[in-house]
Formats: C-alpha cells, sequence, structure tokens
C-alpha cells in the first residue's frame, strides 16, 4: 500500500470515528440532559447542554462530514473505484441520506439553544420547543442506522465485485 493510500485511509476512518462517535454523544447528552432538566426543573443545565450540543456538532460532526465526503472521493480515486457502481451508489446515498437527516437536526439545535436561553424557566418552553426535541431525537434513529450501514459497506464492501 503506497504512503498516499494508507493516509487516506487512516484519515477517512479516523473521520469516520470522530462523526460517529460525536453523533452518539450528542445524542446521549442532550437527551439525558433534556431529561434531567425536565425532572429537575434546571433551565440553566438545559441552555448548557444545549449550547454544548450546538458547539460540538460545529466543531466536530461538521468538519467530519466534510471531510468524510472528500476523503470517501479522494480514496475511491485513489483506487480506481468507479463512482457508478453499486458500492458506491450504495455508500453516496447512504451519506447524502444522513446529511438530510442531519442538517435539520443542526438547525433545530439551534432554535432549541435560543428558544431555551430566552425562557426563565422549563414550564416556560413552547409547544413547538417540545416538538422540535421529539424531532431530534427522531431523525436521530434512521441518521445513526445509516452511519452503521455506512460502516458495514466500508468494512465489508459486500459489493465490492462490481468496484472494478
Amino acid at each position: 500500500m503506497n504512503d498516499a493510500l494508507a493516509f487516506w485511509k487512516t484519515a477517512h476512518v479516523l473521520s469516520a470515528a470522530i462523526l460517529f462517535g460525536t453523533g452518539l454523544g450528542i445524542a446521549f447528552f442532550c437527551w439525558f440532559g433534556f431529561l434531567r432538566a425536565l425532572r429537575t426543573g434546571d433551565i440553566a443545565g438545559l441552555r448548557l447542554v444545549l449550547r454544548l450540543t450546538v458547539l460540538a456538532d460545529a466543531w466536530f460532526t461538521a468538519p467530519a462530514v466534510v471531510f468524510q465526503a472528500v476523503s470517501g472521493w479522494v480514496l475511491m480515486s485513489l483506487l480506481g473505484w468507479p463512482l457508478a457502481s453499486p458500492w458506491s451508489i450504495a455508500v453516496w446515498s447512504l451519506f447524502i441520506f444522513t446529511v438530510a437527516c442531519w442538517l435539520p437536526v443542526v438547525v433545530m439545535q439551534v432554535r432549541l439553544s435560543r428558544e431555551a436561553d430566552r425562557v426563565p424557566s422549563m414550564e416556560a418552553l413552547s409547544v413547538r420547543f417540545h416538538r422540535w426535541f421529539r424531532l431530534w431525537f427522531v431523525l436521530g434513529i434512521p441518521a445513526f442506522t445509516a452511519v452503521v450501514l455506512l460502516f458495514y459497506l466500508m468494512i465489508a464492501k459486500p459489493l465490492a465485485a462490481t468496484l472494478s
């Protein structure tokens, strides 16, 4: 394996791990932070959790998403894999699907954070806030599933015979 290929493979796997780990971490601390805040009435705690959620997505998830696309394309080019193969189409479709689930989530996280900053208490959170939060959670399920499938395709390459 040449140095460029080894570098790009390593970077691609690391950024995939960052993407997966950050997504799972954000889901965990935001969901349980929200539940704790509901139980205790701690609006300050909810504000902190939501601010950190927005920051984590901006600092870790967004760069990893961009890097996944770039490094994936570079790897396919280095390996001479066609963009129109069944494997490539499956991978890029799942990637686009994941991003399509994630982008509205980012918007919702910002809105949730802004509303939490504006209200004096947990009881003052709007019905819209709670609806956004449920939708945030619901969109995470197919996005998480798609990322797990992407890991499978990346590792197992079940359609690899069609790559050459």
